[in-house]
């Protein structure tokens, strides 16, 4: 016994060796369904049955939350796709937040069109009356949510909450009225304060800047048309379904629809700079270099865009994961686990879809970290 022992140390090959010496050998993983080797094409950029197994463990592993859909595109193609029971490739998915980040591009072709301008006072009438402090917020304050106007995002009991506040109760039919009636708790530039009635001041100053008309359905037609002929048309984003409130205006903070692919073309649209696949320049590159640029209040935060940026400052736990994957990622991020996880440096688009609490959402991240550490 003693001569197979030394020899299994030596060579350490001989399994019935290391089992009688006390080295059991590590379980083997549970072979993978074929639906998890379907879901994976041939030209991933990573070993297949890793990568399927990662992406597995996102619908399989407990404590993850429900996700719906995965769709991962390496260096501009399809890597992987998978859908829960009950979803499929036309299956539209609510943004929630991650509609803020269309909403900063469609503020962004209006900049390039010379119909705004960021560094300016944001244009609100009622902010520009004599003695009214909200005159120094600046449509880029808006944009990094650090305007200083009294939005709390989340309320206890949820209800009294800016966001319920506006989309449900007594600001619904005109979210943006109600959002620019509120004062001011901070001076404008000095604090980041996250916000869904921010964003839908932004989309009322986008419908603003496209017409003069106060008719809802004017109001709508325009924004509606824009972002289909300037930015989801050439994108091939042909499941896109924006939402409006009663008074016309873009619900720019929280509620578009679309497939799991399309929300991957519009992160795919970031990472190239602002071009279309047939390399038209949709927004100036030099708009999405502001966009992931920190914000002073902020340094995880862009323009309504998260960063993987290091930020010793916060309250809560950093949303996405500095410590796991390059500072140059950037995140569209919705509420119960909706993200578009975008990785320049590893050109890389990571698309999950879902419904997972605070706390699945914090071990989902990391599953979704596994999969962007399989490239290099």
């Amino acid at each position: 016994m003693m001569r197979i022992c030394r020899s299994s140390i030596l060579a350490a090959a001989i399994l019935p060796a290391l089992i009688s010496c006390g080295e059991a050998p590590p379980p083997a993983p549970p072979p993978l369904p074929q639906e998890a080797l379907d879901a994976v094409t041939d030209d991933a950029g990573a070993p297949m049955d890793q990568l399927a197994r990662q992406i597995d463990e996102l619908f399989t592993k407990e404590g993850l939350g429900e996700t719906r859909a995965v769709f991962l595109m390496v260096d501009g193609k399809i890597a992987a796709e998978r859908y829960a029971e009950g979803y499929d490739a036309d299956t539209r998915h609510i943004s929630w937040s991650m509609a803020k980040t269309v909403t900063a591009v469609l503020i962004g072709m209006l900049v390039a069109d010379g119909l705004l301008d960021e560094d300016s006072p944001a244009p609100i009438p009622d902010w520009q009356r004599s003695g009214d402090p909200r005159a120094e917020i600046t449509l880029e304050h808006l944009l990094q949510m650090r305007s200083g106007l009294r939005h709390t995002e989340a309320g206890d009991p949820p209800y009294e909450s800016s966001e319920v506040r506006m989309l449900f109760l007594d600001g619904r039919d005109d979210m943006a009225k109600w959002a620019k009636e509120q004062p001011l708790e901070a001076e404008p530039g000095e604090k980041f304060e996250y916000s869904s009635n921010t964003t839908v001041i932004l989309a009322d100053i986008a419908a603003n800047a496209l017409t003069d008309s106060k008719n809802p359905d004017t109001r709508r037609r325009a924004v509606a048309n824009y972002l289909e002929e300037r930015l989801f048309a050439p994108l091939g984003m042909t499941s896109m379904v924006p939402e409006f409130d009663a008074s016309g205006t873009l619900i720019g903070g929280s509620l578009m629809h679309a497939s799991a692919a399309d929300y991957a073309k519009f992160g795919e649209f970031l990472r190239a700079g602002g071009k279309a696949p047939s390399g038209e320049q949709l927004v100036p590159s030099g708009w999405v270099e502001k966009m992931l640029r920190p914000s002073p209040a902020s340094a995880h935060y862009g323009y309504q865009i998260w960063l993987n940026r290091p930020n010793a400052n916060l309250e809560w736990p950093h949303p996405l994961f500095p410590d796991r994957a390059p500072q140059s990622l950037f995140s569209l991020i919705g509420h119960m686990g909706q993200y578009v996880l975008v990785s320049p440096d590893q050109k890389v688009t990571l698309v999950r879809l879902g419904h997972s609490t605070s706390e699945e959402r914090r071990a989902m991240l990391q599953e979704a970290a596994d999969v962007l550490a399989l490239y290099p």
